[in-house]
C-alpha cells in the first residue's frame, strides 16, 4: 500500500521533528508498503529469538540499518484510513504469549522483623492474599502469603517453619494464591492443601483452576430444597431427614464418635463425590480414618484434603477452603457432592491465630471479630446452585467440656440449616453412633419427606421425649402402669426404638427399611409394666 501525493510522487516525513531547512540527523527510509515494514519489523522479533536479553535486543538494533518511518502526505491519509491492514498472526501470538507469561509483578521487599508468626516485611504495591517467597540465607524459597499491613509494613504469614528467615531476608511476590488445580483426577486421592499428593501415589493430571474464595451462589439464584438424601443411617434418615443442599453441624466433644459417624457417610450416603476436609487432625488419625473408617469403597468415590495439627494455621485454614472449591468445582458438573469438614472448630481456631497474629483485638472467649465473619462466608459456599448439581455440607464442631454454649458452636447452629448433637451419656452406654435426637433438628425435613414420614419422626420423638421425662420414677420402681398413657406407650416402644437407632458402622439401611422398622417399633407391645 503506496501513500502518494496528488502529483503520484511519495512524499517522505520523518516521524522525528526537525526543521524545514535542515535535514534530519537520521537517515530517512521510505518503504515501499506498510506491509513491508510490519515484514521487516517482525523479522527484527525473530532474529532475537523467544527469549531475548535487554543486551541482545540493543545490540540487534545497533547492528540493524538505520529505519525512520515515513509519514503520509494528508492525501494518502484518507487512503490509509479506508484500508484494513492484515495483521502478522505469527507475530501477534508470540507476544500474547510473552505478555501471558510474564511475571507482572515485579517488586521486591526485605524483610524487617519476624516474631511469632508473623513476618513484616517492606513490600510495596502488594494487596492481601497476595503469595509470596522468602529467600532464606541458604538459598531455600519459603512461601508465604500477605495477610495485612501494619505501620506501611506488610504482614506475612509462611506456609512453614520461620527457622532460617532473618532481617534483610528478600521477599518475592509472586502472584495470587486465591487459585487451586482441580480435576476429575482427584478422585480417590489424598492430597494437601496445595493440591500435593501425601499418598504417594504420584502428581495428579489436573487441568482446571478453581478460586480458594469463590462467592457463594445468589440468593435467589439457589434451587430450593426439595428431594432427601439418604445417608443410611437410621436415626438420621427417620428422624433428622437431612436434604441435598443442606448443611449441618456434628456437634459433640472429644471421643464421642465424630470421625466414625463421618466415615458412615462417606460410606454410605446417595452421594456422587465425597469430598473429605481433614483440618487439624492428628497425624495417627488421618491413615485410620482413610483406611478404616473411609475404606476402599468410600475413598474411590472421594477426595481427601488434609492439614494435620502440626501445619502452620494458614495451611489449615486454606484445607477447608480448598475441600469446598473441590466440591464447588464438582457442583458445576451437576454433580450430587457430600462435603464433610472435620472440623469447622479447628478451622476457627486458626483463623484466630491468623488474627490475633495480625493485630485484630480478642472479642468472645478469645475469638477475634475475622472468625465469625469467616465461618458463614464458608458454609454460604455449600448447597444448591441454579444448575442440577447439589453440595450436603457436614461441618463437625468440637465442644470443648461439652459445652454447646461455646462461641464456635452458637456460631455454627445460627449459619448452619440443622445440627446434629452426639451425647457422651449414650455413647458411654454403648449407644452409637450416640446421637441425641431429642437436642438434634433438621430444618428443612418438613420440606422433603411424605407426611406419613413425619408422623413417624413425631411419634418416636414423643416416646424418647416422655421417656426421658419420667426416666427418674420408673427407674426407682415408683410409676405405676396405667396412671398415663403417654408414658405407658414410651415403656413399651422405647427399646425397639432405641435398638433401631444403634448401628454397626459398615451398615447401610434403605429409607424404606428405615421406616418400616421405626413402624413396628412404635407398634411393639412391649413389656408388660407393673401396676400399683
Amino acid at each position: 500500500m503506496t501513500a502518494e501525493t496528488d502529483a503520484g510522487a511519495a512524499e517522505p516525513m520523518i516521524l522525528a521533528d526537525h526543521d524545514e531547512a535542515g535535514p534530519p540527523a537520521a537517515t530517512t527510509t521510505t518503504p515501499s508498503s506498510i506491509d513491508e515494514t510490519i515484514d521487516a519489523i517482525s523479522k527484527e522479533f525473530e532474529a532475537l529469538g523467544d527469549s531475548p536479553s535487554m543486551a541482545d535486543a540493543l545490540r540487534a538494533r545497533a547492528s540493524a540499518p538505520a529505519r525512520t518511518l515515513a509519514r503520509p502526505a494528508p492525501a494518502a491519509l484518507e487512503s490509509l484510513a479506508s484500508r484494513t491492514i492484515s495483521p502478522n498472526r505469527q507475530l501477534m501470538a508470540r507476544v500474547q504469549k510473552a505478555l501471558k507469561e510474564a511475571d507482572p509483578v515485579v517488586v521486591s521487599g526485605k524483610v524487617t522483623r519476624a516474631s511469632g508468626i508473623i513476618v513484616e516485611a517492606t513490600l510495596p504495591q502488594v494487596a492481601v492474599g497476595t503469595a509470596c517467597v522468602i529467600e532464606v540465607g541458604d538459598g531455600r524459597l519459603i512461601p508465604a502469603e500477605v495477610v495485612g499491613f501494619a505501620r506501611s509494613r506488610a504482614l506475612l504469614m509462611p506456609f512453614g517453619e520461620l527457622a532460617g528467615i532473618g532481617e534483610g531476608c528478600s521477599v518475592w511476590p509472586r502472584a495470587s494464591a486465591a487459585e487451586i488445580p482441580v480435576g476429575e483426577a482427584l478422585l480417590g486421592r489424598v492430597v494437601d492443601a496445595g493440591m500435593r499428593p501425601v499418598d504417594g501415589l504420584g502428581t495428579p493430571s489436573l487441568n482446571k483452576t478453581a478460586a480458594l474464595n469463590a462467592a457463594p451462589p445468589p440468593a435467589m439464584q439457589r434451587r430450593r430444597i426439595t428431594r432427601p438424601l439418604v445417608l443410611g443411617i437410621r436415626s438420621l434418615d427417620s428422624c433428622l431427614t437431612c436434604g441435598e443442599g443442606q448443611r449441618v453441624g456434628i456437634m459433640a466433644g472429644p471421643g464421642v464418635g465424630k470421625s466414625v459417624l463421618l466415615g458412615m457417610l462417606a460410606r454410605s450416603a446417595s452421594a456422587d463425590v465425597i469430598v473429605c476436609g481433614l483440618v487439624g487432625e492428628r497425624g495417627r488419625e488421618v491413615r485410620e480414618f482413610v483406611e478404616r473408617d473411609l475404606g476402599p469403597a468410600g475413598l474411590a468415590r472421594s477426595v481427601v484434603v488434609v492439614a494435620t495439627a502440626d501445619e502452620p494455621p494458614l495451611v489449615r485454614v486454606r484445607a477447608a477452603m480448598a475441600a469446598t472449591a473441590i466440591a464447588e468445582f464438582f457442583r458445576a458438573r451437576g454433580k450430587k457432592v457430600l462435603l464433610l469438614i472435620d472440623s469447622l472448630s479447628r478451622v476457627a481456631m486458626a483463623q484466630r491465630e491468623i488474627g490475633l497474629a495480625a493485630g485484630e483485638p480478642p472479642t468472645s472467649r478469645g475469638y477475634p471479630p475475622s472468625v465469625f465473619a469467616a465461618l458463614p462466608r464458608l458454609v454460604e459456599r455449600a448447597g444448591n446452585d441454579a444448575g442440577e448439581g447439589s453440595i450436603t455440607a457436614m461441618y463437625t464442631v468440637l465442644a470443648e467440656g461439652d459445652d454447646l454454649s461455646d462461641p464456635v458452636a452458637d456460631a455454627a447452629r445460627a449459619a448452619l440449616d440443622g445440627h446434629v448433637v452426639l451425647s457422651r451419656k449414650l455413647a458411654n452406654a454403648g449407644h452409637f453412633p450416640a446421637v441425641d435426637v431429642l437436642a438434634s433438628v433438621s430444618r428443612v425435613m418438613s420440606d422433603v419427606v411424605t407426611p406419613e414420614h413425619r408422623r413417624l419422626a413425631m411419634e418416636a420423638r414423643e416416646v424418647l421425649s416422655t421417656y426421658r421425662d419420667s426416666a427418674d420414677l420408673i427407674e426407682v420402681g415408683a410409676y405405676a402402669a396405667g396412671s398415663n398413657p403417654r408414658v405407658d406407650r414410651a415403656l413399651r416402644s422405647i427399646h425397639a426404638v432405641n435398638a433401631l437407632f444403634r448401628q454397626e458402622p459398615g451398615q447401610r439401611f434403605a429409607l424404606e427399611n428405615t421406616l418400616l422398622g421405626l413402624r413396628r417399633a412404635l407398634e411393639t407391645p412391649g413389656p408388660e409394666v407393673a401396676r400399683g
